[in-house]
């Protein structure tokens, strides 16, 4: 924790060491074109107060720069240079204003630091709410369904061996089902942390894209997938692991509340500076309240049954989001005009043959 501070403290001497080495330049140049009276002078260091009350932590090191700032102004800029002189008519009226205008940069960009952490900080409480009541869900029905099955397999010798495999094949589903939650829950605790770094290497969009469709039709093998993608090898840096977490959920979001889907049609198109990849289904597609709430992480109520409660995709959903926001792209999703529903996410893209 003590070197993790004066980390911290370290960082923000050297921005601010920077920045003024950066303005004293800047107005040295200026003052040889302008015969050494240098007008800009106070305005640049005015920005540079702007600038590290921006880039360093809490209201100190602006407010040292603000006096810093008046001090170089003065000293190094004013006639007569290389003095510090503050008797000159005019000039304390000045200085005042500056030092005056550099306090109120520096503590309103603090402030608004402060207000963009706090809004961060509502986000991740949000996200930690939505979890526990996504948690307590659909855990609970599932558990519920094994505790019950089992029971009656020790209990009750009088079932038949068609019986007993039917309650195995339950609790099996029902035990694989909790372990994907479990992962989901996972990465949500992790992407919610402090400190979160993707482990990211440049990976082919095809192998990854085949390995979650294998993992996918292992529990799921009747549904039909097919792939529309470019010719050509696309690398793109990203955690493996991560993305192809977040096909399996979307393959499975069309299994669990697609309920007529009878297909899946991925498609990967490459723009530029992204690619983007579009999951789309011929299914019920989502209901219209809750679209909007797709990926808030706890939605509910589009069963038909109680019994079915527990295959809510809302963890898995908010787990798709995070993942995807914290390697720099973004989710949505819609109902297609022809029935069905449509996920769309995008990766940032740096086409490496340019290169060449």
């Amino acid at each position: 924790m003590e070197i993790k501070k004066h980390q911290i403290i370290a960082k923000n001497l050297l921005i601010m060491i920077c920045v003024f080495v950066a303005a004293i330049l800047v107005c040295s140049v200026l003052s040889n074109y302008l015969d050494a009276s240098n007008p800009f002078a106070v305005s640049i260091f005015i920005l540079a107060v702007v600038l590290i009350a921006r880039f360093t932590d809490g209201y100190l090191y602006g407010v040292v720069a603000s006096g810093i700032s008046v001090f170089c102004v003065n000293y190094m800029f004013t006639y007569p240079f290389w003095e510090f002189n503050m008797s000159i008519s005019g000039y304390p009226p000045t200085f005042a204003v500056m030092l005056l205008v550099s306090l109120i940069v520096s503590t309103l960009t603090t402030q608004i630091k402060k207000q963009e952490q706090l809004r961060y900080e509502m986000e991740k409480e949000k996200m930690r709410g939505n979890l526990l009541r996504s948690v307590s869900h659909d855990i609970r029905t599932p558990l519920t369904s094994i505790l019950g099955a089992s029971s009656l397999l020790m209990q009750d010798s009088a079932l038949s061996e068609y019986e007993r495999k039917d309650l195995l094949k339950e609790i099996n589903k029902d035990a694989q089902w909790l372990v994907r939650i479990t992962e989901n829950i996972l990465s949500v605790t992790k992407f919610t942390g402090e400190g979160v770094s993707l482990k990211k290497d440049s990976e082919a969009i095809e192998e990854i894209l085949g390995s979650a469709i294998a993992k996918f039709r292992k529990s799921y093998g009747s549904i039909p997938i097919s792939v529309s993608k470019p010719d050509k090898v696309l690398l793109v840096d990203m955690d493996a692991t991560l993305i192809e977490q977040v096909l399996i959920n979307l393959f499975e979001n069309v299994v669990i509340h697609g309920e007529t889907a009878t297909r899946i049609d991925v498609k990967i198109v490459c723009e530029d500076d992204r690619v983007i990849f579009s999951i789309d289904d011929d299914g019920a597609g989502f209901p219209p309240q809750v679209l909007p709430h797709a990926f808030d992480g706890y939605i509910h109520g589009n069963s038909k049954s109680p019994s079915d409660d527990r295959r809510d995709m809302g963890i898995g959903l908010s787990v798709c989001q995070s993942i995807i926001r914290a390697h720099g792209g973004n989710i949505s999703a819609r109902n297609n005009e022809h029935g069905g529903a449509s996920i769309c996410f995008w990766l940032p893209y740096e086409d490496h043959d340019d290169e060449y």
